[in-house]
């Protein structure tokens, strides 16, 4: 299991006042955004209870939860455990109703997506960089193949917030792919649009590269335009 902030902010402890729903919660979106992959083993139950600092009842009511809704799948013997089912869901709730909705999920993304670049300018890594642009080479080989495009597109836009090194930017960022993810699940996705979403990443790693914080926050901004552009056209009214 890829050890990144985002998944470490998945298993930390769950507040006490909701733990079954929050533990539900913070599962099924991890596995939406593809953090936790197709196929993929949770921890054990006693690990993943003391982790989430909750009770191993409380963790089995959330699984059973999750193995109903299609997200995970639980097996017995030797081999056996809890996995992400291999089809799971990239996102399982309605449609927004109302347009101000989905606009302003978007004016959210767009404070947080410049921040991070912005902050990921001054300090990313070479590693960092790296791991991006394998990214953006995983999401070139799904233009036909939206589920693996998804993933490795929120893999990238994390890692961005990662660079950051801001743990609540980490946070919010995570929450906006949440939402990113119920809303794109809404509308077609062709190939020729995958490309340039993906060109434009190319460009991103680019400006990162180069310290360029101007044209990062610039960069990132057209990107998120574009998609705005993309939800207006296809989005259910």
């Amino acid at each position: 299991m890829e050890r990144t902030q985002a998944i470490a902010a998945v298993f930390e402890p769950v507040h006490a006042l909701s733990t079954f729903e929050e533990t539900v919660e913070r599962l099924g979106t991890a596995i939406r955004l593809g953090l936790l992959g197709a196929g993929e083993r949770l921890p054990p139950e006693r690990e993943l209870a003391d982790r989430l600092g909750i009770s191993r009842s409380t963790l089995r009511q959330a699984i059973t939860t999750l193995v109903q809704s299609g997200h995970l799948i639980s097996l017995r013997g030797r081999s056996g455990g809890t996995f992400v089912t291999e089809s799971p869901p990239l996102a399982d709730r309605p449609p927004p109703t109302l347009a101000g909705e989905w606009r302003e999920r978007l004016d959210w993304r767009m404070v947080v997506e410049t921040g991070s670049a912005g902050l990921a300018a001054e300090r990313i890594s070479e590693a960092e960089l790296e791991r991006l642009e394998a990214l953006v080479d995983e999401m070139e080989s799904g233009y036909d193949q939206f589920d693996i495009y998804r993933r490795a597109d929120v893999r990238f836009h994390l890692a961005i917030a990662e660079a950051a090194r801001v743990p609540r930017l980490v946070a919010a960022m995570t929450d906006v792919q949440d939402a990113m993810s119920v809303l794109i699940a809404f509308i077609a996705h062709p190939p020729a649009v995958l490309a340039e979403a993906n060109r434009q990443h190319t460009q991103i790693v680019s400006a990162l590269r180069r310290g360029d914080r101007a044209r990062a926050v610039g960069t990132v901004r057209k990107h998120l335009e574009g998609t705005e552009h993309i939800l207006a056209g296809l989005m259910p009214q």
